[in-house]
């Protein structure tokens, strides 16, 4: 390597006030970049700031100064540099006796510098891409705004497949969507202007039904299955009840079978469509059912007139998220969050009125989510101790009576955030008909056709009812007798 050479290119960069910014960013971030991206593809670091420092701040600064460094150098070159970059300057330096392998030399070394800075802009860009893709970047970036959805993610059935999977998809047009939202979205954090809660993005998701069966398949046939709903009751003993459910899945027509069960509401068949007038789809108006080439118009009974023919709101086509509207992102009333606790043991049935009086405790309003944590473990202690310290003096009643605090704190923290304005409630399940929604928007024989079909809202038509908040015990004999 030619001293001369090195020298060359130190007053070459050294001309410009901006070239010599550049050199100085590039000499700095090079060595810094290498080793974290080693570090970060090693999976030595989880901390999600730590891939936003290497990806969003450190490789954008590293390309600056690349372009700082030409920029630089290019506009503040003399005339005598102008004879660098021409045709006849090589020609006659491989021509001259002696120059071939020094001009060799020079050419390897700055396509090596060149091929180097390209390898480590590709890799920063690449690894970067993956970074802003990933559930970390996603769910624990941004922790105070999506710390409620990366909170019910990290418990639902979906947990193991990535954020993007779902919102953005392997389509281009989506992913380019998602990216200019997402923009919106860090600048709405920085400036504080977000939502609180944030609302549920049902406008703005790619379409569900490609998103869902990527992995699900409602046309194909599912036939019935048995669903075993567990509740505790709020009494001393914490009896423990149970609700057996034969649950018509059914199918939505696969290989010449007829769509039935719940399925054949997405059924090709027979298309669905409603009107709404509220964005989260509970206030319905109108269906529509599009049946073997025929179209059926459902008008919601008014008080003042026999049907309400008005065609205000929006009109839905039917898909997965009209009954899944909160697949992953699953958030319990205070009734589940407590009976989930207790089936799986963290919370004690045994313990004398701890369903009461946990339900009680986690349903005042408490100012924060500290505070909560505080008035749970008091308020439980306090109690047992005045009502039952011969309970809590036999050993091992203390440990389950801490487990027990721990399980109610653990039931408030997963559905409860206060700094999103997040409470009991705050977003609804449609699975079911909790409080008159889910399959009651349309299932409530409010809806009439103008030849007087109804809509109806008969139990059987979806789930056969075995037992319902029977004694766990009987049945469990009844499941038997059945087989």
């Amino acid at each position: 390597m030619s001293a001369n050479f090195i020298k060359a290119i130190i007053n070459w960069i050294s001309r410009s006030k901006l070239s010599v910014l550049g050199g100085i960013i590039l000499s700095v971030l090079t060595p810094v970049l290498l080793v974290s991206i080693f570090f970060d593809i090693q999976g030595n670091v989880q901390n999600p700031y730590f891939g936003f420092l290497i990806y969003l701040i450190l490789g954008p600064l590293f390309i600056l100064g690349i372009i700082f460094l030409l920029i630089g150098s290019f506009v503040s070159r003399g005339k005598e540099d102008i004879g660098l970059f021409t045709f006849e300057y090589l020609e006659e330096q491989f021509n001259r006796p002696g120059r071939y392998s020094r001009i060799r030399r020079h050419l390897l070394l700055t396509v090596s510098i060149t091929l180097f800075t390209l390898f480590l802009v590709g890799l920063v860009s690449y690894t970067g891409f993956h970074y802003t893709e990933s559930t970390a970047f996603c769910g624990q970036f941004c922790h105070q705004v999506m710390e409620p959805a990366y909170s019910t993610y990290k418990n639902s059935p979906h947990s193991q497949i990535s954020c993007v999977e779902c919102h953005i998809g392997k389509s281009s047009q989506w992913l380019v969507r998602a990216k200019f939202s997402g923009a919106k979205q860090l600048l709405a954090v920085m400036t504080d202007s977000y939502p609180r809660p944030i609302p549920q993005p049902v406008t703005t998701l790619r379409p569900e039904r490609e998103t869902c069966e990527q992995c699900h398949r409602p046309a194909m046939f599912h036939g019935d299955k048995l669903y075993i709903k567990n509740r505790f009751l709020p009494d001393e003993s914490n009896t423990h009840v149970q609700t057996a459910l034969l649950m018509r899945v059914g199918s939505g027509g696969y290989k010449g079978m007829k769509a039935h069960g719940i399925h054949w509401h997405v059924s090709e068949d027979h298309q669905i469509s409603y009107r709404h007038t509220d964005e989260k789809q509970e206030k319905i108006t109108q269906i529509l059912l599009h049946n073997d080439g025929k179209e059926i118009i459902f008008n919601k009974k008014d008080a003042n007139s026999p049907l309400s023919k008005s065609k205000q709101g929006q009109v839905r086509k039917m898909d997965c998220m009209d009954c899944h509207n909160r697949p992953t992102h699953v958030f319990k009333s205070p009734d589940q969050a407590l009976d989930e606790k207790m089936v799986t043991g963290v919370i004690s049935p045994s313990i004398p009125f701890i369903k009461k009086k946990s339900l009680e405790v986690i349903t005042q309003k408490h100012a924060s989510s500290e505070i909560a944590m505080l008035t749970i473990s008091r308020t439980l202690k306090e109690w047992y101790s005045e009502n039952y310290p011969d309970f809590i003096q036999q050993q091992g009643n203390k440990a389950l009576l801490d487990s027990a605090i721990q399980g109610a704190q653990e039931a408030y923290t997963e559905n409860v955030f206060h700094d999103m304005n997040v409470t009991w409630g705050t977003y609804k399940d449609f699975i079911g008909h909790q409080d008159g929604t889910g399959c009651f928007r349309c299932h409530n024989e409010d809806f009439e056709s103008d030849t007087g079909q109804i809509i109806t809202n008969e139990c059987d038509t979806c789930h056969i009812i075995l037992a319902e908040n029977e004694p766990a015990s009987h049945v469990l004999r009844l499941l038997k007798n059945t087989q």
